[in-house]
């Protein structure tokens, strides 16, 4: 069995005020950076083969304290990047609704093949992150590896181990640093752990829901 150690990155300054972030970026709060410390003292004396990190800031942010803890070194994957809002980056649901209704009525109707003007949709996401984690999962048969990533990206693995349509609810909830581990025999994925976060203080576990990832 293969295994992924999915991890969301720490808090963000657009995370605490419910903006969507997508591939548009904003810096850790206090909090994400103390989330972030958190994370790599956990992996302090774990095993694991390698260690792969989404490009934008939050996520390589949060990588790095997994890199300074254990000395490995962080492979960077564009596709491990959180699915691309167009429009509707650096807005709140209210700006959103505001200024684009028609969009976001578009988008609140969860039809896969809808990509907001300028974005992906949640197909063209799916077979994305899919197509990485698929190949992660070959080259590192048989290992642990470690993957900081974002929100959706889990989403997206969650489903495809859970047999979720893009058209459902997800029944979990998005843990900031959190350990999310999926394990793939060869034919399919299977989710092992969910929102661990007990290397976290209580009072830095953060959660944020939908497309604000």
């Amino acid at each position: 069995m293969t295994r992924l150690i999915l991890i969301r990155h720490g808090e963000t300054v657009w995370n605490r005020e419910h903006r969507m972030q997508g591939q548009q970026d904003s810096p850790l709060t206090e909090v994400g950076e103390r989330q972030a410390r958190q994370l790599g003292r956990r992996f302090r004396d774990e095993k694991f083969g390698a260690l792969y990190s989404s490009d934008l800031g939050r996520a390589h942010r949060t990588a790095q304290s997994v890199a300074d803890a254990t000395g490995r070194s962080i492979i960077v994957d564009t596709r491990l990047r959180e699915r691309h809002f167009g429009v509707f980056e650096g807005l709140t649901g209210d700006e959103i609704e505001r200024n684009y209704p028609r969009e976001f009525l578009c988008f609140r109707s969860r039809d896969p093949a809808y990509a907001v003007p300028g974005g992906e949709s949640a197909l063209q996401f799916r077979e994305r992150c899919l197509a990485c984690l698929n190949e992660l999962a070959g080259r590192h048969a048989g290992e642990r590896v470690v993957v900081v990533t974002h929100g959706l990206v889990l989403d997206i693995l969650y489903r495809a181990a859970n047999a979720l349509t893009l058209e459902q609810p997800r029944p979990v909830p998005l843990l900031n640093a959190s350990l999310n581990i999926f394990g793939h025999d060869g034919k399919r994925w299977h989710c092992e752990a969910w929102g661990d976060v007990a290397h976290l203080e209580a009072a830095a576990v953060t959660r944020f829901e939908s497309g604000m990832a």
